[in-house]
């Protein structure tokens, strides 16, 4: 090993134990429901992603808050708001994590389950706790969690993950995916999730 890397590499692990403790010393969770207005996001029949982001956002909010944390919610009706505006709503927070939701859709109606994604690695324990509190709720497929380039958890600076919360394109997960119990355990095992990597911090 080269001198210079033994120097920097002592470096970047402190540098980035210090980034883990700080991302989790935060009191704001900014909760986004994907889509809105004229995007409707996945869909089948009359059922719309961006009435159930906004429904399970909405209930992610009200666990979280008696949890004590402050909210923000990136959008509270059926309009719609870019990509890059929910970003800088979730930049003027220095002690915020960001949490989309979504649903899932997909050509093949088999396709069932919860997943969730990261992108930056300060982001991966937020998204395995919160995914692990979505699958101690609910009875589904574990699609586990997974790495991508979604442009709300690439631009943001906190740590920031997306759930897909079922697939619409599924009979039997959107008959779930319609009752209202569903939406509130999902929501539930998420603000578990943030619980359990706020004091895991």
């Amino acid at each position: 090993m080269s001198r210079l890397r033994r120097f920097f590499l002592p470096l970047l692990a402190i540098l980035l134990t210090g980034a883990t403790a700080q991302a989790r010393n935060f009191r704001t969770v900014v909760i986004d429901p994907g889509h809105g207005g004229h995007d409707k996001g996945g869909q089948w029949g009359l059922v719309y992603e961006k009435h159930l982001a906004l429904d399970i956002a909405t209930r992610v909010e009200a666990e979280v808050k008696k949890r004590g944390f402050r909210t923000v919610m990136t959008r509270r009706s059926d309009y719609f708001i870019s990509l890059p505006e929910r970003c800088r709503i979730a930049s003027r927070y220095s002690d915020a994590i960001f949490v989309s939701i979504h649903t899932n859709y997909t050509w093949r109606q088999d396709a069932s389950g919860l997943e969730t994604y990261f992108f930056s690695p300060q982001s991966q324990a937020l998204a395995s706790y919160v995914h692990s509190g979505m699958t101690s709720k609910v009875r589904t497929v574990n699609r586990g969690v997974k790495t991508a380039r979604f442009y709300v958890i690439r631009n943001t600076t906190c740590p920031a993950i997306l759930c897909e919360c079922g697939f619409v394109s599924n009979p039997s997960e959107r008959e779930r995916m319609k009752q209202a119990w569903f939406r509130q355990a999902l929501a539930e095992g998420i603000a578990d999730g943030i619980m359990r990597f706020r004091r895991a911090g």
